[in-house]
């Protein structure tokens, strides 16, 4: 991200959790059947707010992020039983208790556009930008992890890693990735993005790289009303069927070459053509774009629009290097709990982004425009200061307070700045 160029102070932090409400989780709990139905050391409203704080905290140990939360929730928690419930045996058990498919609906229901007309950088003309991509992560080299996710081939043998594919939708002016879709190494990019293409909003352009067209997915896309740019392989063929003003031109593309030979079933589209990078290298691109009139989109623009498309690929970066520091691989030893890892990440990320767009919106700057880096760490330094559980969540196990029905009501302390972060 990069040195930030405006210094947003006075922006509270507040706590990352409120962006998960308890409600909300107890909620999706029920309708999957993962709340606890009877008091355990850790329930499952506690472990879903637990593999958020292990996608914060994703370099410090499972237990030792465990220990930050509960001895917060609970200051008067006794040492000997803090080393029993934070036992790597106990909270591998009550993860698979919760299972993955929790933290994926709480994904889906809280990761999602955030940008307002105010968002700086988020919009091209009344459009929302929006950048669908792939990228794989480096899963633990266990035996269940291989057979579920597969390793990529090499040329003696295979790689060293099993490695987990994810497609997933950029808003470009906050960075807020939301629609993710996870599989192996061996599905294929094509097969997730027709999953996540479905949560695209009718307000969105959408930007794509070469390796993701296809005419089933195109018009998928095309049927939630969003608005296409994604750039084609210089061997697709093209014709030239009506020239337009502004040097682009109008086509169709088909389902297969028998359907355009009978002209059968094609959809129009219009062709922008250019040349990009150092004189010395220039590079053709090809983009299809689904809005017709030159009018509304200059071709000019467009082909300058295209490059936010790299946005996507800095994102991953966050997600990938910032927010996971040293680690190589993500650390669980099982498809599920590795799926949780994941979704526990991307939640992360979503509050992270989303106090960023609160800060850039408050000091009436591009969230782009502040750091990534400097924001995790001032939440690394200040979360444990605050309620990593929502104030009204239960934990039972001994207490000061006989009362196990007795909701927490921790004071929140003075909130932190983003000012030093930015």
């Amino acid at each position: 991200m990069g040195v930030a160029r405006q210094h947003p102070a006075g922006i509270s932090l507040g706590s990352i959790t409120r962006y998960f409400p308890i409600e909300l989780v107890e909620t999706i709990l029920e309708d999957t059947g993962r709340q606890s139905v009877r008091r355990r050391k850790l329930p499952a409203p506690e472990m879903m707010y637990y593999v958020i704080a292990l996608g914060l905290y994703f370099s410090d140990g499972c237990r030792e992020v465990l220990r930050r939360v509960i001895r917060r929730v609970r200051p008067t928690w006794p040492e000997e039983y803090d080393q029993d419930v934070s036992s790597e045996s106990a909270i591998s058990q009550a993860r698979t208790r919760l299972g993955s498919k929790p933290v994926e609906r709480l994904y889906h229901a809280v990761a999602r556009p955030i940008a307002t007309r105010s968002t700086g950088g988020a919009w091209y003309r009344r459009w929302r930008l929006v950048t669908i991509d792939g990228t794989l992560l480096d899963v633990a080299d266990t035996p269940k992890n291989a057979r579920a996710f597969h390793r990529p081939g090499v040329s003696f043998g295979s790689a060293a890693y099993p490695q987990l594919r994810v497609v997933i939708l950029l808003e470009n002016g906050t960075h807020v990735l939301f629609g993710a879709a996870l599989g192996g190494y061996q599905t294929g990019e094509m097969t997730l993005a027709k999953k996540v293409v479905q949560r695209l909003s009718s307000d969105a352009l959408c930007l794509a790289d070469r390796g993701l067209f296809g005419f089933p997915l195109w018009c998928a896309a095309r049927q939630t009303g969003a608005e296409l740019l994604w750039r084609v392989s210089s061997n697709l063929v093209l014709p030239r069927l009506r020239e337009l003003t502004d040097r682009s031109y109008l086509t169709k593309i088909y389902p297969s070459p028998n359907h355009r030979r009978d002209d059968r079933d094609g959809v129009w589209v219009r062709v922008i053509s250019f040349e990009a990078g150092p004189a010395a290298k220039r590079e053709p691109y090809r983009l299809l774009c689904s809005i017709l009139d030159p009018r509304k989109a200059p071709a000019i623009q467009l082909a300058n629009l295209y490059a936010k498309r790299w946005t996507v690929e800095t994102t991953f970066a966050e997600l990938k290097t910032r927010l996971r520091g040293t680690a190589v691989v993500l650390r669980s030893q099982t498809p599920e709990h590795v799926r949780q890892d994941v979704y526990g990440m991307l939640l992360a990320h979503f509050g992270v982004r989303a106090l960023m767009h609160e800060a850039a919106l408050a000091q009436r700057t591009e969230p782009g425009a502040l750091s990534f880096l400097g924001a995790l760490r001032i939440i690394h330094r200040h979360l444990p200061q605050f309620v990593s559980f929502p104030p009204s969540v239960r934990l039972t196990g001994p207490s000061s307070d006989p009362s196990p029905d007795r909701p927490l009501q921790d004071p929140l302390p003075p909130s932190p700045s983003l000012a030093s972060c930015c």
